[in-house]
């Protein structure tokens, strides 16, 4: 996840500019989440392609239950200028799992609950073993192949609006 320096300096500037430069560089947004979501879905591991389905980008909020590539925290950065790529929906809640692996954990049987003393009868649910499943990484990869020409893009951009803007345009 990228730090942003001198957070407040840039939103100052970036609700200076007109619609028309904003659109120029959410469109080389776009591009870049186009390649990262393209990327990730050619890495991902296919069983019945509900995750690699899942992969995407949005503007603004991921669905509920997604794995996202980062947060823009206590800020609404440029308002209209948030993108979040993600991967997982109701559907494929095991992105988390298929990226980073699972630990085996041993079977345990239900036993009595020791919270609770005085009454009889309340047990605690019993668990099968579940072996150990190897991390599958296809999400941060996607990104990190990416990023470079990612920032690049989008700098590119910027600079392109802001000297549009300043030559009157």
């Amino acid at each position: 996840m990228a730090k942003i320096l001198n957070l407040a300096r840039l939103e100052r500037k970036l609700k200076r500019l007109p619609a028309t430069t904003q659109a120029t560089i959410r469109a080389a947004m776009e591009k870049s989440a186009d390649e990262i979501v393209a990327l990730a879905r050619r890495l991902v591991p296919v069983d019945d392609g509900a995750l690699r389905d899942s992969i995407g980008w949005t503007w603004g909020a991921p669905p509920q239950g997604a794995l996202t590539l980062g947060k823009v925290a206590r800020s609404a950065i440029g308002k209209g200028l948030t993108i979040t790529v993600y991967a997982g929906d109701s559907d494929a809640f095991y992105a988390r799992w298929v990226e980073f692996g699972t630990k085996a954990s041993a079977a345990r049987a239900s036993r009595q609950d020791s919270r609770y003393k005085r009454t009889a009868g309340v047990m605690t649910k019993e668990y099968g073993a579940h072996a150990a499943t190897p991390a599958q990484p296809y999400f941060f990869p996607a990104y990190r192949a990416n990023r470079k020409t990612a920032k690049a893009r989008i700098r590119r951009a910027t600079r392109q609006a802001a000297r549009k803007v300043a030559a009157g345009g």
